[in-house]
């Protein structure tokens, strides 16, 4: 038989994952002149598109709007989807070796980072993560509550999730009304009693991890008054060395911060606090086993290994009251059965997309990784796709040096009649889109965009009514 990558024996790649990475990653593998391949992607939930459908907030439709260039992916000859397929319980990795010549992962970083703090697993401590894939309607996090009617709540962090968090906490229910938010959150945070939100970064005003569009519009938008103490916006030589090194996008994220830090109160009827240089040592408890504040200090910045910058605690502590927190201090990859893993930095270990059997290990042939699962949780939707071209030139590179695995069984019928042996309830791409419909159908008396499916059952059963 020819080398895989003619008309006569196309490529055979399996995408595990359905997100930004995997879809950029399908594109591009798709799009290679010259090589004929086609793709299976393996989502385990019946809808694809990770965390542009399960993770960017509600109000920011525009962002969600890169669905359309993976829709036009999806349509390319070659492209197959399956949802509804665990890895590792309805298929496994010698399965997807034997009908692949290679295998892509692009599961992402699944869970949050813990804080390493004494009280954190009280009550009414939750990560960010649960939080938003609950008011997005993730299935798996649908049926989690959250005690809003605390006042007081703390948010530890101060990226992009972080910001979220804050803002769908304080912006007028009637703007969350007309979005795609999953009905039961709507509903909870109806009854809502935060009055006061205090999101607390380690680190300095220069290290804050937002975008200049998030933190710019959280002040905008929220029925809340944003304060900031003018001693947080002083950088020290090094920050401010690190502003001036950031350029133009640096130095207007340090503007935008001093305009807060100089705003006078309007009296909106919620506060934001803004707080910099501090960290959360300890969570306290109430009698029932809640948190009922935390002991917050002040930290300094100092130079670390290598010119970075780090941070390390006064000895100043101060206690906070605070009824609700949520941790937001990174996310954290899971392992996949029979796939190298590193436990330390919650990734599987790879060289520029080629998995390793361990860090700096050998090479593991046809086995190839790409986004978050990949390089860690950094960067925005758009990062993905430099990420998964990387990946698939090496990939193309590996294809012309002979080393594809050999599948026993590389017919994409085969393929398909193993997965609908193994799970009968299999969702195709065209199943999806029936259930993108009657989501959008749903949303319209209402004016919102859609009105989210919330669980498996729920999912499948829209399905069997339609068909």
């Amino acid at each position: 038989m020819s080398a895989p990558g003619t008309e006569s024996n196309p490529l055979r790649v399996a995408i595990v994952g359905s997100g930004p990475a995997a879809f950029y990653a399908a594109e591009t593998l798709l799009k290679q002149p010259g090589l004929a391949v086609q793709v299976d992607m393996l989502e385990r939930l019946p809808t694809p598109y990770g965390l542009v459908r399960g993770g960017v907030a509600p109000d920011h439709q525009k962002i969600k709007s890169v669905i359309r260039i993976y829709e036009q992916v999806a349509k390319l000859p070659g492209f197959r989807f399956f949802g509804h397929i665990t890895f590792g319980r309805d298929v496994t990795l010698d399965d997807l070796a034997a009908h692949f010549h290679m295998i892509v992962f692009a599961t992402g970083a699944q869970t949050d980072r813990r804080m390493g703090v004494p009280g954190e697993d009280l009550a009414r401590i939750h990560s960010a993560t649960e939080f938003v894939a609950w008011y997005n309607g993730h299935p798996d996090f649908r049926d989690r509550t959250f005690d809003l009617s605390q006042e007081r709540v703390a948010i530890v962090g101060v990226g992009n999730v972080a910001i979220d968090v804050a803002r769908i906490l304080l912006l007028p229910l009637t703007e969350l009304r007309t979005t795609d938010m999953a009905d039961h959150a709507l509903e909870a945070l109806s009854r809502s009693r935060v009055r006061e939100v205090t999101m607390l970064g380690r680190r300095g005003a220069a290290q804050a991890a937002f975008t200049n569009l998030e933190i710019r519009e959280l002040g905008e938008r929220i029925e809340a008054d944003v304060r900031l103490a003018t001693e947080d916006v002083v950088l020290d030589a090094m920050s401010e060395e690190q502003v001036k090194a950031g350029g133009r996008i640096a130095g207007e994220r340090m503007d935008i911060l001093r305009a807060y830090a100089a705003r006078e109160a309007s009296g909106r009827p919620k506060v934001l606090h803004l707080r910099f240089l501090a960290s959360p040592v300890e969570f306290l408890g109430d009698e029932s086993g809640g948190v009922r504040a935390m002991r917050v200090e002040r930290n300094r910045l100092c130079a670390g290994d290598a010119g970075a910058i780090v941070c390390e605690g006064t000895g100043a502590v101060e206690e906070v009251p605070v009824g609700l927190v949520f941790r937001s201090v990174g996310y954290h990859g899971v392992p996949l059965d029979g796939v190298p893993f590193d436990a330390r930095r919650g990734l599987i270990p790879n060289d520029h997309g080629r998995v390793l059997a361990a860090p700096a290990g050998e090479r593991v042939p046809g086995l190839y990784v790409s986004g978050w699962i990949k390089r860690g949780p950094s960067g925005v939707i758009g990062t993905n796709k430099a990420d998964s071209i990387e990946t698939v030139k090496r990939m193309v590179e590996d294809v012309a040096a002979g080393a594809a695995l050999a599948p026993a069984n590389p017919a994409p019928e085969a393929f398909e009649r193993l997965l609908r042996e193994r799970q009968p309830r299999l969702v195709e791409y065209a199943d999806w889109q029936r259930l993108d419909r009657l989501e959008i159908e749903r949303g319209a008396p209402a004016s919102r965009p859609r009105v989210k499916f919330t669980s498996i059952e729920e999912m499948l059963g829209a399905l069997t009514e339609a068909s």
